[in-house]
């Protein structure tokens, strides 16, 4: 794409962060405009926005024409809110953070296969292949959701900035604040994968595209796992607690990967290999995290959804950024290493002191 557009693969690489933070802000926008106006048609639009954008970039003749698209394309992420907005809608908090959970096992089958199908597209077809691809099963779930997905929010008669001044009540909750930051640091750690571990992969261990696409996939298979076990315990064992036990798998994993690297035992196989803990602790945390957020004000379940989501994924953005930023021709994995780390240490402090929060609370009532 970087010869194609005559730019390097830095600026190139930009479009991942210039997703991510379109993504934060439509995802402030879209809870509340679902609050009001139905989660039906929020997501049909944000569809059909969405596909209209995968398939521009296939004719995208320059690089800022390029990003202003990734940009738009990056309505994709308002489905993930409501979705998430539609289980609490209909159930109750623990068992949403099961619901939660089996869904985003589902979304995880897709990182499972799509980096080494998206290396091999590009090695066959080009890297305009990719978004036909996904312009094309963006046509297909609208379809779907034409035609099955009923309408689950509450009548509502308030005025679009009335529901925006409303955010303010969830600001000021500090367990909101606990969770959502439990989460945005869980994924910032994977979101730091994404910003730098394509360069590692192809620089410092010098994979070809299709070798990186099927070694990249690594977390996805945690993921996978990790979401199917918050299905089946997330009631048994409570939200809190499966929070605790994901960030704590991925504290261990990236302590395990840091030690191996520093002795100078680490490679491909390690290096990836540990990112599968990433993976598999996110799969605990950030479903039941996501529950958490929506049951500090159930009645502003779409707005929670929307800024946490937000806040989540620009604290993403912000680490993916920071990971292309620290990882320069003739670095070695250990800078993207110790900031996943350091992410994952951070998420661990912030629960703790939820679950203490929440104890507080329990005593006092």
């Amino acid at each position: 794409m970087a010869l194609h557009f005559g730019t390097t693969t830095a600026i190139m690489g930009l479009s991942v962060a210039i997703y991510l933070g379109s993504s934060a802000v439509l995802q402030i926008l879209v809870g509340p405009l679902s609050d009001k106006f139905g989660r039906r048609p929020a997501l049909l639009w944000s569809l059909g926005i969405f596909i209209f954008a995968s398939f521009a970039c296939v004719f995208a003749q320059s690089t800022a024409v390029f990003m202003s698209l990734r940009a738009i394309q990056a309505f994709a992420a308002c489905a993930m809110v409501l979705s998430r907005a539609i289980v609490r809608d209909t159930t109750d908090t623990q068992t949403s953070g099961s619901k939660i959970a089996y869904i985003s096992m589902g979304m995880a089958i897709t990182p499972m296969f799509a980096p080494a199908l998206g290396g091999f597209l590009d090695n066959w077809f080009g890297w305009q292949a990719n978004f036909w691809m996904i312009g094309g099963v963006g046509t297909l779930i609208w379809i779907v959701t034409y035609f099955d997905q009923g309408e689950t929010a509450l009548p509502n008669t308030e005025g679009f900035q009335k529901q925006l001044k409303e955010y303010p009540e969830l600001l000021a909750s500090r367990r909101f604040w606990g969770y959502c930051l439990a989460s945005a640091f869980g994924g910032g750690a994977f979101f730091a994968y994404l910003g730098g571990g394509s360069f590692v992969g192809s620089v410092v261990f010098n994979l070809s595209p299709e070798k990186l696409g099927i070694y990249f996939g690594a977390p996805a298979i945690g993921y996978f796992a990790g979401n199917f076990i918050s299905g089946r315990y997330t009631v048994r064992f409570g939200i809190d607690a499966m929070i605790l036990y994901g960030l704590n798998i991925i504290l261990i994993g990236m302590t395990l990967s840091v030690a191996l690297s520093y002795l100078d035992y680490g490679g491909v196989e390690s290096f990836f290999g540990f990112m599968v803990f990433v993976g598999l602790g996110n799969g605990l945390c950030i479903p039941n995290a996501t529950a958490g957020m929506l049951s500090i004000r159930p009645h502003l379940a779409g707005a929670a959804s929307g800024l946490g989501g937000s806040i989540s994924i620009a604290g993403g953005a912000g680490l993916s950024t920071v990971a292309g930023a620290i990882l320069v021709p003739g670095s070695t994995e250990m800078p993207l290493l110790i900031l996943m780390w350091a992410s994952s240490l951070a998420g661990v402090i912030l629960i703790l002191s939820v679950r203490r929060r929440n104890k507080n609370l329990s005593l006092s009532i």
